[in-house]
């Protein structure tokens, strides 16, 4: 029998849709990767996160492997190259979680124009600062969406009836079906210069790896938002801290960072990270976009749907 490891937390209906279609499944959540090595030569299947790394050397020792399924979208962890060399299917479930996280960007973003994580703090203390806590409206403003793919286009979709402007910067998108009329296509400069506000939505590739910096950040509107809910490494952290220090930029809603392990802070990142902690004009979450219990089943299900695209 084909052996499968899931190696993090899922939907049941995964694991019992691997089992009901012949599959031998191991299901350990908290699956130690420096055994990953070992475990590899007698897996036909994976399924994975972002903690299990799949370069080159791992997928060099998967003789049996026949397909590797990431639970959300980031191809990053994955070499696609070798896996390719190898015949190993790579899957990934983009479709599955972009509502979530769409819907996570937007929830950041009203949480920092109405200024609420500050205004629930002080309430609870007994302050009532009507005036210091009085926020900004979305309509009327632009947004920027960097990045047109499933998320990017979930953001759009749930935007274009709340007065905005939306503009997108995607080279790899052309062309958009007539449910996006709404949306313009611009280059980046002019994306920079016309948003108020400017959501990431792309993979992290040598492209995109650091792709926000400070030459990026010297170019955008004044006063403009920054949500990242994409990849931490799109954002070179330092550049960032920075133009939020010297109020190039008026706010951040970021749900993924560089480095997404406090222990493993240095004490330059140590101190960067307490810098942007500290300031008011964030919004930050614990790279949980994706992560609601609706996506969990549906990331479940797209796997199973595609691996019965494979055999067929």
């Amino acid at each position: 029998m084909k052996k499968v490891l899931v190696s993090d937390y899922v939907h049941p209906a995964l694991v019992s849709g691997l089992a009901d279609r012949g599959y031998e499944v191991e299901y350990n959540k908290d699956f130690d990767p420096s055994r990953l090595e070992e475990k590899l030569p007698e897996l036909s299947g994976i399924v994975i996160n972002s903690k299990m790394i799949m370069h080159a050397e791992r997928i060099a020792v998967a003789d049996k492997l026949e397909f590797i399924a990431r639970l959300g979208s980031g191809l990053d962890i994955i070499d696609l190259q070798a896996s390719a060399k190898k015949g190993i299917a790579v899957i990934n479930t983009p479709e599955a979680n972009c509502d979530a996280v769409a819907e996570h960007a937007i929830g950041q973003l009203l949480c920092l124009a109405n200024n609420l994580i500050r205004a629930d703090h002080q309430v609870r203390q007994k302050q009532w600062n009507r005036e210091g806590n009085r926020g900004f409206e979305l309509g009327g403003k632009t947004i920027g969406l960097i990045g047109m793919g499933n998320t990017g286009r979930a953001m759009a979709r749930k935007l274009s009836s709340w007065g905005l402007e939306l503009i997108y910067y995607d080279p790899y998108v052309f062309e958009l079906s007539e449910e996006y009329n709404y949306l313009q296509s611009v280059n980046l400069s002019e994306l920079q210069e016309r948003s108020d506000i400017i959501s990431l939505h792309v993979q992290l590739t040598e492209e995109t790896h650091h792709m926000v910096d400070r030459i990026f950040l010297e170019k955008i509107k004044e006063n403009c938002i920054l949500i990242n809910s994409s990849r931490g490494a799109v954002v070179k952290t330092e550049d960032l801290v920075e133009a939020l220090e010297n109020k190039r930029l008026k706010g951040a809603c970021l749900d993924v960072f560089e480095n997404e392990k406090p222990h493993s802070f240095t004490p330059h990142e140590d101190q960067l990270y307490n810098k942007l902690y500290n300031m008011q004009n964030v919004v930050l979450s614990p790279h949980v976009a994706g992560w609601t219990k609706e996506s969990l089943l549906k990331i479940a299900e797209l796997v199973l749907k595609k691996l019965d695209l494979l055999k067929n």
